[in-house]
């Protein structure tokens, strides 16, 4: 081999390594979503009519989202004096500050899991009432939902 051939595949050898890792590099932070925008969406969201009149109320909804993980910090209403965010077990509920909107999944609020309590309505909710919640993210903001309010024994889908 000659002394240039040599000398001229090790540059070429080096420029590919070097190539080969900017590349890795790249690729790295470009998949990691943590800062991408969230991009959220609510589905399916109800309340159920309180059974006892002026009691307290649960809310239920979807978030969906479809970019950068994201956290739901704070619900409040106009129509309720608070909004609290709750976690239940299978041996107790617990409020909790904030639930996690996972990126590119959904956030459920849902019988027997996470959810909203509604209390202290400004006027006793009835049948096909809506309440505004709104919704405060981490990074997107306000959300403002209409909820619905339907049947105690109301199911999505059924």
């Amino acid at each position: 081999m000659s002394r240039g051939f040599r000398r001229s595949a090790l540059i070429g050898a080096g420029l590919a390594t070097a190539l080969a890792a900017g590349t890795v590099v790249v690729a790295c932070q470009s998949s990691g979503s943590s800062s991408a925008a969230p991009k959220l969406s609510v589905a399916d969201p109800y309340i159920p009519l309180p059974a006892t009149p002026g009691g307290m109320g649960a809310g239920y909804l979807t978030v969906r989202n479809d970019g950068g993980p994201d956290r739901l910090l704070k619900v409040s209403s106009p129509g309720a004096g608070s909004v609290t965010m709750h976690r239940s077990t299978e041996k107790s509920m617990e409020e909790v500050g904030e639930l996690e909107v996972p990126a590119h999944g959904t956030l459920d609020l849902a019988r027997g899991g996470n959810h909203l309590m509604i209390m202290e309505w400004s006027k006793q909710p009835a049948l096909g009432d809506e309440l505004e919640l709104d919704l405060e993210f981490a990074k997107a903001g306000t959300v403002v939902v209409k909820v619905p309010v339907k049947p105690l024994t109301y199911r999505p889908g059924s």
